[in-house]
């Protein structure tokens, strides 16, 4: 049985990839590679390395129930996770379990494996919803709508823009991700950070197990100093701030008052309990919430970044369920948004309806464009901004305001919606992400 918020808070395959299940994966790949890299550098035998590897690949046959019941006794996973293992290749091959490491490096190096598969989902996801996103600038490049600012309406736009903006913006978090996943580190240190405890070999064997398991090498531990972690709740609050940006456009604009878009989905969703008639936008709402959660966890990531000494007391700790909470609700809201973007149903007709009603502010900005060239462009501002002060306290139609004035025509002022170069735009920002696509996985 999964948990009663589950589906609208652990969506997608990054959910997967921090599980418990991956959690212990990434654990016993971590302690696995390790073996391996030690005895390539001579440290152990190969059969014995061959041993945990084997060990490590079967965790059915493995005691991890003990793991679970006795990770708080020294405060992490691992040593009850080493002592299973051991157990398990035996007295002989128990040399190759965990070479000269400490927990922090099993753990850290781990918590870097899991945020690779994690980042892996996420990226798909935020790829998908890019290229909905593109799919619709490509459909609506120009049919316009009304552009808000201060959620106020402003001056028309083309919805191909606004599409346009969202694909734009995750294709910038994508990147972002894809940086930090391409730098993410090894630990390997020891106890304090010498090597002491590997022979003489440790330099060599953690860039071996640096090799192993995929990840960057570095020249000492990063033991308490937590660059990494800080780049990667950075890049994730920023994923989810593009996310719940145009989750609540979504929201917005499928407001009963616009009605300019609609989401798609199964029939039954976006119902109400008490209300028949309504249909909400599910999945960018769902964007929005699981979005609205990663504020607090990177705020708790990068607090916990002033770490004494050569090992945190409690600083540490709390970046484990932390940063697998900031990957699974980033995940979760982009799962939502691809979703919701795939299914779009935009409006047209309303949203066309919507800018010819909206002639007033068309027209109060064209006026100040006419009377700059003998004004200046601050009087001729402040001139359409009284004109439209008196349309306002009359009652009056700006037009009929503006009809007595002998130094513009209104007939000329008033025309087809200007977007000016919305279009040029919307086909380089397409561009763009054709690029992207082909140069980030």
């Amino acid at each position: 049985m999964t948990g009663l918020f589950d589906a609208t808070f652990a969506r997608g395959g990054a959910a997967v990839a921090v599980s418990d299940a991956g959690w212990f994966d990434a654990l016993l790949d971590v302690e696995a590679a390790l073996a391996r890299a030690a005895a390539s550098v001579g440290l152990v035998p190969a059969t014995a390395a061959d041993a945990v590897t084997a060990a490590c690949a079967d965790p059915a046959g493995l005691d991890l129930a003990t793991v679970v019941a006795h990770s708080a006794d020294a405060g992490n996973p691992v040593p009850p996770l080493v002592r299973v293992l051991r157990a398990a290749v035996g007295e002989r091959d128990a040399v190759a379990v965990h070479v000269g490491a400490t927990s922090q490096d099993v753990l850290d190096t781990a918590l870097m494996l899991l945020a690779r598969r994690a980042l892996a989902a996420i990226r798909t996801e935020l790829a998908a919803a890019s290229d909905a996103a593109a799919a619709l600038a490509t459909a609506h490049r120009d049919d316009v709508v009304m552009g808000r600012t201060l959620m106020q309406q402003a001056l028309p736009t083309t919805f191909g823009l606004t599409a346009a903006g969202w694909f734009t913006g995750l294709d910038g978090a994508r990147a972002r991700l894809h940086a930090v996943d391409l730098a993410l580190p090894v630990q390997y240190g020891g106890a304090v950070g010498t090597l002491a405890a590997s022979g003489g070999a440790g330099m060599e064997l953690r860039d071996a197990f640096a090799a192993e398991v995929g990840l960057a090498t570095t020249s000492v531990a990063w033991h308490t100093m937590r660059l990494p972690i800080a780049d990667l709740a950075g890049a994730l609050g920023a994923a989810a701030g593009a996310i719940a940006t145009i989750a609540l456009d979504v929201v917005l604009l499928a407001q009963t008052e616009v009605g300019e878009v609609s989401e798609g989905g199964p029939d039954e969703r976006g119902g109400s309990s008490a209300m028949p008639h309504k249909r909400n936008p599910v999945a960018a709402i769902s964007a929005r919430a699981c979005a609205r959660r990663a504020p607090g966890l990177v705020a708790t990531l990068m607090g916990a970044m002033e770490q004494e000494y050569e090992r945190a007391a409690g600083a540490w700790h709390s970046e484990w369920p932390t940063l697998t909470e900031l990957l699974r609700t980033v995940g979760s809201a982009a799962a939502w948004l691809t979703e919701c973007l795939t299914g779009l149903r935009p409006d047209p007709a309303r949203m066309a309806a919507t800018v010819a009603a909206s002639h007033d502010p068309q027209l109060a900005g064209t006026l100040a464009d006419a009377l700059t060239p003998t004004l200046g462009r601050a009087a001729a501002h402040d001139e359409a901004a009284a004109a439209v002060r008196e349309a306002a306290s009359s009652g009056r139609p700006l037009r009929e305001v503006l009809a007595g004035r002998t130094d513009v025509d209104v007939d000329l002022l008033s025309g087809p919606p200007d977007v000016g170069e919305a279009g040029a735009q919307v086909n380089a920002a397409l561009a763009m992400h054709a690029l992207a696509m082909g140069r980030m996985p």
